[in-house]
């Protein structure tokens, strides 16, 4: 057996019910920071068994901790910081037997990057994402669908961001390449759906590159 034991460690420590339900919590809120309190009071659960579970998740590395001061207040008299938590940007997999998936997409990522065929990669993925996307009705449930766990701004309602990346690792190598098939891929879905929505390439830090805006009507 030649994979990752820490992959391994971090996949089984969702087998446990309650843990596997905690780590839903928190990649809920999208990428905001959680307290204990808020997850105890989504479960059901005390906050001594919440804090137990989410500091599992922690050591096995799919979620990372911050502390920040929930009520504003500053300097003395302010308390301590809360303990939030929040999922780690490490990926992890397990197979079994053995598989390199990922070490041939990145081969194929590289290949189509030296040969220039990023047009051919883009009509591939659009056409897929129009296959997939037919029948769908819901934009955020079809992203959702397809994990790129969509966030609807409430200051913006016309607009949805892309809270994961189910690419990024490629991403991260082949950024150009990637990024535009990505873009074609998101497009061809909401084709397929007939969706009222326009993605465009809105690139920030900590989610995906793409955005998705609402089409104006006259």
């Amino acid at each position: 057996m030649t994979e990752n034991l820490d992959d391994l460690a971090a996949v089984a420590a969702l087998t446990d019910r309650v843990r596997r339900a905690a780590y839903e919590a928190v990649a809920a809120t999208r990428g905001t920071p959680v307290g204990r309190d808020e997850v105890a009071e989504t479960l059901g659960i005390g906050r001594t068994l919440a804090a137990f579970h989410l500091d599992k998740l922690v050591d096995a590395g799919l979620l990372e901790v911050s502390y920040a001061r929930r009520s504003g207040r500053t300097g003395p008299g302010a308390g301590r910081p809360a303990k939030l938590y929040h999922l780690a940007a490490a990926e992890h997999a397990v197979s079994v037997p053995p598989r390199a998936y990922r070490a041939a997409a990145e081969l194929l990522a590289e290949a189509l990057e030296r040969t220039g065929a990023d047009e051919t990669l883009n009509k591939v993925a659009r056409q897929h994402g129009r296959q997939a996307g037919s029948g769908h009705g819901d934009p955020a449930g079809l992203l959702t669908e397809h994990g790129y766990a969509p966030v609807a701004d409430p200051d913006e309602p016309d607009r949805i961001t892309l809270a994961n990346c189910p690419f990024h690792r490629l991403a991260e190598q082949f950024p150009p390449l990637i990024c535009g098939m990505n873009l074609a891929m998101i497009s061809g879905l909401l084709e397929g759906g007939g969706l009222d929505w326009t993605a465009r390439m809105d690139p920030a830090a900590g989610r995906c590159c793409v955005s998705l805006c609402k089409n104006k009507t006259d």
